[in-house]
């Protein structure tokens, strides 16, 4: 039974006929799919890929981010009854949305990750799908980027996190989850000149040339003027949007690995991230939710939202030439 009464089929990830819609289904019961929707690995008529990639084996501090997608989609049944808050389109009505499932990979050869990874995503773009991906800790970035600039050249990289992640290592096979967007300048994966870091607050005195807008200045100047900031720099240049839980605050996500005081608050990042709709958003993640640390599940709960806003910003854009 639906919330209102009326008779439905019984757990829409593996029974639901149509693509698009709410999912009122009891959010405490059921396959824990993505918002409820289809799992399925058949991408046709779909418009974006929701895929999980349980890997934390790259981590600098404390595991457990292998569990950050599973917790993601749980926390996620939560938003499948209702349009996504404050924008002016429903993207659960309008956009065909898939839980694509989580990359298969063999955890004791962990050379072999990165290939399977940019494999995985690779295949999902092939069909002209745009892939969300759950992280797992923030190294997924680096081979998911590979398969995006193979598609559509360099990309406006806009990451939030309390890491710049771009500390040198020029050994390409080291697998590392602060060096990967050095290597990803490094082999020309991002604009550099278009991409910029929100909310940094740790120290890496060489940018690459990446523009910074660290804690601070959006504390100082507020979630308004940061997102208009961003636009400017990013341009009409195709975007990939990652976003480290770390960027907020431990207030508001305590289950992460790293954790650095002085973040952003939910409240900053959900504006920021209504009002640079408009990019021409490819693609994005969300990465580092670790529930081992969090009890709450606030962390996830969090994650689980911006996978949604990064969902909401992809569809502003590309659902009008669709």
């Amino acid at each position: 039974m639906t919330l209102d009464g009326a008779k439905t089929e019984v757990d829409q990830a593996f029974t639901r006929a149509d693509l698009r819609g709410p999912s009122f289904e009891n959010a405490f019961a059921g396959a824990v799919s993505f918002l409820r929707r289809s799992y399925t690995k058949d991408l046709t008529d779909f418009d974006i890929a929701v895929t999980g990639v349980a890997f934390d084996q790259s981590v600098t501090n404390r595991p457990g981010t292998r569990l950050g997608p599973r917790a993601i989609r749980e926390a996620s049944t939560l938003q499948a009854f209702d349009a996504p808050y404050g924008w002016d389109y429903d993207a659960i009505t309008e956009l065909a949305i898939a839980d694509y499932g989580d990359l298969a990979f063999d955890y004791a050869k962990i050379s072999d990750f990165p290939a399977a990874l940019t494999n995985h995503i690779r295949g999902i773009l092939a069909t002209d799908t745009a892939s969300v991906t759950l992280g797992g800790d923030h190294y997924i970035s680096f081979p998911i980027l590979k398969a995006y600039a193979e598609k559509y050249g360099p990309m406006a990289l806009i990451q939030f996190d309390a890491h710049s992640d771009t500390w040198p290592d020029d050994d390409m096979e080291r697998i590392d989850h602060g060096t990967m967007f050095y290597k990803a300048v490094k082999l020309g994966l991002i604009d550099v000149e278009r991409s910029v870091q929100v909310g940094i607050r740790t120290t890496n005195e060489d940018t690459l040339g990446i523009h910074t807008l660290d804690a601070r200045f959006v504390h100082e100047n507020g979630p308004v003027e940061t997102a208009k900031r961003i636009k400017e720099i990013v341009g009409d240049t195709p975007a990939y949007l990652s976003f480290d839980i770390d960027g907020l605050d431990p207030a508001f996500a305590p289950g992460t690995g790293t954790p650095v005081w002085g973040g952003l608050t939910s409240g900053q990042a959900s504006i920021i991230l209504r009002d640079i709709a408009g990019i021409n958003l490819k693609g994005g993640d969300i990465v580092e939710v670790s529930p081992p640390f969090d009890t709450t599940g606030a962390t996830a709960i969090a994650g689980a939202h911006i996978a949604v806003e990064i969902i909401s910003l992809w569809g502003f854009v590309n659902r009008k030439s669709r």
